[in-house]
């Protein structure tokens, strides 16, 4: 993979997600090429991105004179028209972007767009709400990350009622068929090879890995995998 510096993204659409995404890849000295119909909006990035262009991101002539062509990745930032947004898409596919990024506004848009063989579809609005609603109903939950659609692997901080118990006594995986993979103690290591004697600490996280569903048995993360499984998290 290409160092950030020397990555080419295209985004094209400049509302307030295009804006965004172009603004954090800049700040990471990727080079970005912007575009977008509006003026405003593009004389805004001028001075952040490598290149802001006004155009119409359906025309596949305006995307091959701003270079769009020799670019790694193209996020198309619109989401709201339909049409535009799959106009851009089969121009991309056209100039041979090797990785298509596309914002949808709903679930249709996201089933059209992977169709139409864009690599991921994202869904703003909808994974900012989960976040939003996971963050107020458990505090408990430290980080997740989505395996798949069944499987996840989170970390968490030890319940109350597991202080003091050891990983031997407590029996998680016949008890609610999770599987423990490591302790990250108070010094923020990360043990994956705790021994089953270790008792658990106030200050201890647990990463654990299974299936939303043995997962929702433990009762401080029912609230969590209710809303996750709402959603695939990109």
């Amino acid at each position: 993979m290409k160092e950030n510096k020397n990555r080419q993204f295209a985004v094209l659409g400049l509302g307030v997600f295009g804006s965004t995404v172009s603004k954090t890849l800049a700040r990471y000295n990727c080079e970005v090429i912007a575009i977008d119909k509006d003026m405003e909006c593009v004389s805004r990035m001028a001075d952040i991105v490598h290149e802001a262009v006004q155009g119409d991101i359906t025309d596949i002539h305006v995307l091959e004179n701003a270079g769009v062509g020799d670019c790694d990745v193209a996020i198309v930032a619109t989401g709201s028209n339909l049409e535009g947004s799959l106009l851009c898409i089969l121009n991309l596919k056209e100039l041979g972007i090797p990785f298509i990024v596309a914002k949808a506004k709903n679930k249709v848009y996201k089933q059209i767009f992977e169709k139409v063989g864009v690599d991921k579809v994202v869904r703003p609005e909808k994974e900012i709400g989960v976040e939003t609603a996971k963050g107020l109903l458990n505090q408990s939950i430290i980080d997740m990350v989505d395996i798949d659609e069944d499987n996840s692997i989170i970390e968490v901080m030890v319940p109350k009622s597991w202080v003091g118990k050891t990983l031997q006594e407590l029996d998680v995986r016949n008890r609610f068929r999770v599987n423990v993979l490591g302790v990250r103690y108070s010094n923020h290591r990360l043990d994956v090879t705790p021994y089953a004697n270790y008792r658990l600490q106030t200050e201890d996280h647990l990463l654990i890995i299974s299936k939303a569903e043995s997962i929702t048995k433990l009762d401080f993360l029912a609230y969590f995998f209710v809303i996750k499984h709402d959603k695939i998290r990109i």
